[in-house]
């Protein structure tokens, strides 16, 4: 398998280099967790070890980053960290695994041959492109023509819904219950508010609107013809 391993302690960092390459794995180190990030989200992996306490961005910032970008690498966490309440925020923040150092290396072995034997989904985008529009859903910022749009919290999701679902129309219903989670209609304009600040943002001086109203349906998001 190829694993990437996000690991600052370089003594820890080359027993498993060794160790696992004499079990035919190739085993890449990172050792900042801003660099592990990058490194997970650009390249394709079969497997993320990934320690807790990192410089630069710690483990658990890391896969809540790489899970919010779409990114479903199993992660197993190797730490030092190893209360009930440390197993619990790693296994929800996405890790597939958990094991606590000191560990036995042949619990180690086994632990990373059972996740490189669970099924893999296909891998998920995580940029997303209407046009010249772009999304980057791990970095969190939007560019149109390659000018960084200011977008708030809210407005992201909104429009990463929208591109998500481009050239479909999304009703007012799907967007409240999978933007804001209301699963009832609170009568208010929340959403043609925050449709019309967003074409604000994206479509206003540019020459071609992305963003389109389609009465009596909902909102579309789709290239010029």
């Amino acid at each position: 398998m190829k694993i990437l391993l996000i690991e600052d302690d370089r003594e820890t960092a080359d027993y498993l280099a060794q160790g696992l390459g004499e079990e035919g794995h190739n085993l890449v180190l990172a050792s900042d967790g801003r660099d592990g990030l990058f490194r997970a989200a650009g390249e394709s992996w079969d497997l993320l070890i990934v320690d807790r306490m990192l410089p630069g961005m710690d483990g658990l910032a890391i896969v809540k980053t790489l899970r919010g970008g779409g990114v479903e690498t199993p992660v197993l966490f190797l730490t030092t960290l190893g209360g009930i309440d440390d197993r619990v925020s790693g296994l929800n923040a996405g890790g597939d695994d958990y094991l606590v150092k000191p560990f036995a290396y042949a619990e180690l072995v086994a632990r990373v041959s059972a996740l490189g034997r669970r099924p893999r989904s296909q891998p998920t985008a995580t940029v997303l492109r209407v046009a010249d529009l772009e999304i980057d859903l791990l970095a969190r910022v939007v560019r149109r023509g390659g000018q960084e749009l200011l977008i708030q919290p809210r407005e992201f999701r909104l429009l990463e819904y929208l591109m998500r679902h481009a050239g479909e129309v999304v009703t007012r219903t799907m967007l409240l219950e999978n933007v804001w989670d209301f699963h009832f209609d609170p009568r208010t304009n929340i959403v043609e508010t925050h449709i019309s600040r967003l074409r604000g943002k994206v479509d206003k001086g540019y020459r071609d609107e992305l963003i389109h109203t389609v009465r009596g349906s909902g909102y579309c998001i789709r290239a010029p013809a």
